[in-house]
């Protein structure tokens, strides 16, 4: 009965403890009123019935009403609550990721895109509030997904992205310019961009030092990644007969200087993941760093449920004047 019920005046449920204290009251009182009377016999006064005894029951059947309604009177209610959210500061971020191909390398299982796309995919669906796009770029850069608030387009554009789509190479400047593109017309109170990459820039037409200069313009922050192990991890090194990769040791070289400068310019933070672990670890930190403000308003029903005891207490009240006036009318 009392099952998601709460009580607006449950105070009042003190008021239960005068119960015990009648209850006791009635019993001396009774036991006072009633006269000895020493006589021969009683066969002349036999009652062939149990309704005397059953006398205190009338007066327990008060109690009970009296109990029933001290509950209507603590207003028993449901509470039904609805919560609607309002996103007061959202971030627009861009997730550019290198695909060259040593991004297949092993140093992180089973290699280092496979890792980050587990990676960054858990990162998103923690971002329910945020806009995101994917930039993917190797030796030239291309728009995977704009900036979009549906989480399962860029899931499934996160998804889609394998080695081979790009020329090799690893285009650090196109990466970031082509991320900033995406976030120069942005409205966001903030405007992000974690950009991954396991290499040196090689490739492409536009430095890293002016495509940062550009996010600064746009008041865009950007996070740096460098991937990969410290010392040689197993890397693509040659083509075999079928088109498949032969892996090598290799040194693992990724220019450090230029993603700490990078991240210092933008007024973001440089991060090195050398395993699975410390990976996850940077997404989270990067996930606490990048608070969106989210506004919950929370909206109350309240259902009365005070009646049925009223009810409750007015059939028990009926029983008692029907008794007390029929079968122990005699008796009182």
């Amino acid at each position: 009965m009392f099952r998601d019920i709460t009580f607006a005046n449950p105070q009042l449920f003190w008021l239960l403890l005068i119960l015990p204290l009648a209850l006791l009251w009635y019993f001396f009182k009774r036991k006072e009123e009633m006269a000895s009377l020493k006589i021969s016999s009683i066969k002349g006064f036999a009652i062939p019935s149990i309704l005397p005894k059953l006398k205190p029951l009338l007066f327990i059947l008060r109690l009970l009403a009296l109990a029933a309604i001290i509950t209507a009177l603590a207003r028993p209610q449901t509470e039904d609550i609805s919560t609607r959210t309002k996103t007061t500061k959202g971030i627009d971020i861009v997730m550019a990721i290198d695909v060259s191909s040593s991004m297949l390398a092993r140093d992180l299982k089973p290699n280092r895109l496979a890792a980050l796309k587990e990676v960054a995919a858990d990162f998103i669906r923690q971002r329910p509030n945020d806009r995101i796009g994917v930039v993917a770029y190797a030796g030239e850069s291309y728009t995977k997904t704009p900036i979009t608030s549906d989480k399962s387009i860029v899931l499934n554009a996160l998804k889609e992205i394998t080695y081979g789509q790009l020329t090799d190479g690893t285009a650090i400047g196109m990466g970031l310019a082509t991320s900033v593109n995406r976030l120069k017309e942005s409205k966001a109170i903030s405007k992000v961009i974690i950009l991954l990459t396991d290499g040196v820039n090689n490739a492409g037409f536009i430095e890293p030092q002016t495509a940062a200069n550009l996010a600064v313009e746009f008041d865009i922050k950007t996070y740096t990644i460098g991937l990969g192990t410290n010392g040689n991890a197993l890397t693509p090194v040659a083509h075999n007969a079928d088109n498949s990769f032969r892996y090598g040791m290799r040194q693992v070289e990724i220019d450090e200087a230029l993603l700490k400068d990078i991240a210092k310019v933008t007024g973001g933070q440089y991060f090195r993941a050398t395993d699975n672990e410390k990976l996850e670890e940077i997404y989270d930190e990067i996930n606490k760093l990048e608070k969106t403000e989210v506004e919950e308003f929370k909206y109350y029903k309240y259902e009365e449920k005070f009646r049925p005891w009223i009810l409750l207490a007015g059939v028990i009240l009926l029983l008692e004047w029907l008794l007390r006036n029929t079968l122990f009318r005699s008796f009182i």
